[in-house]
């Protein structure tokens, strides 16, 4: 068990979360050692200089070369944890992107106050957007003369679902304000930028339903910005992806 297990960290269930949740605990390491070590010479100083034992300043100054080498040995913890731990998670999640076709590829578009998905066909193309084509029916503005975008499927408002053992690649934009995706059992957020794609990936490991909330403020019902993603089986997906076919993307919800 370790030193933070008080702190009852929330469940992870993402392949990278345990990596994320150990950076945290060294980080929390080092700087409870740091607190300690100078509590301690703070104790030290008060006790060692009070004025009964000095009762005239000296001007000499320290002579020791230790706070040297302490700050040195600090210094030494914090790069081995940034390159040996920070840049590897880093890299692995920023620059080494599974390859679509093996992933579940997800277009989330936010707006005060809800989340819109939207997954590409069986031809795993996404149709073209454009804000031009934004309109009360079409909240997405999708250019409904791509004849690529003609499968893509809409999910229902605020809820994204994917199947279990495999990847997901996600591509966050904003319709209006900055947003931030955040899921906490995943150990994801991402802000949500107006005319920025920012993709972002991870990988689920348990079936279940998961809560979705914006971590950015964004205006005055920023409270009821909420969202459902589903993790269901591969079988549940199929389904799902086939009901959703049938009803030419529509709103189907999976239960």
């Amino acid at each position: 068990m370790n030193l933070f297990g008080f702190l009852g960290l929330p469940v992870s269930f993402s392949v990278h979360a345990p990596q994320v949740d150990k950076l945290f605990y060294y980080i929390h390491y080092l700087m409870l050692a740091l607190f300690v070590g100078w509590f301690c010479y703070f104790l030290y100083a008060i006790f060692r200089f009070r004025k009964s034992v000095n009762p005239k300043a000296s001007y000499i100054g320290v002579q020791s070369h230790a706070s040297s080498y302490i700050e040195l040995a600090v210094a030494v913890v914090e790069i081995v944890i940034l390159i040996g731990f920070a840049l590897p998670l880093w890299s692995r999640l920023v620059d080494k992107f599974p390859a679509e076709k093996d992933a579940t590829v997800i277009r989330v578009t936010a707006e005060q106050f809800a989340w819109n998905s939207r997954y590409p066909g069986k031809d795993g193309i996404f149709g073209k957007q454009d804000v031009k084509f934004l309109t009360t029916a079409n909240p997405l503005g999708l250019d409904n003369s791509d004849p690529a975008g003609k499968d893509d499927i809409t999910a229902p408002l605020n809820e994204i679902i994917v199947p279990l053992g495999k990847p997901v690649i996600t591509y966050f934009t904003s319709k209006d304000v900055i947003h931030s995706f955040k899921m906490i059992p995943f150990r994801i957020t991402q802000d949500c930028i107006p005319g920025l794609s920012i993709p972002l990936w991870f990988e689920p490991t348990q079936i279940g339903d998961y809560l979705i909330n914006c971590a950015q403020l964004c205006g005055n019902s920023h409270y009821f910005m909420k969202g459902v993603f589903k993790v269901v089986t591969p079988e549940d997906y199929e389904k799902y992806m086939a009901e959703k076919s049938k009803a030419g993307g529509g709103n189907v919800s999976f239960e």
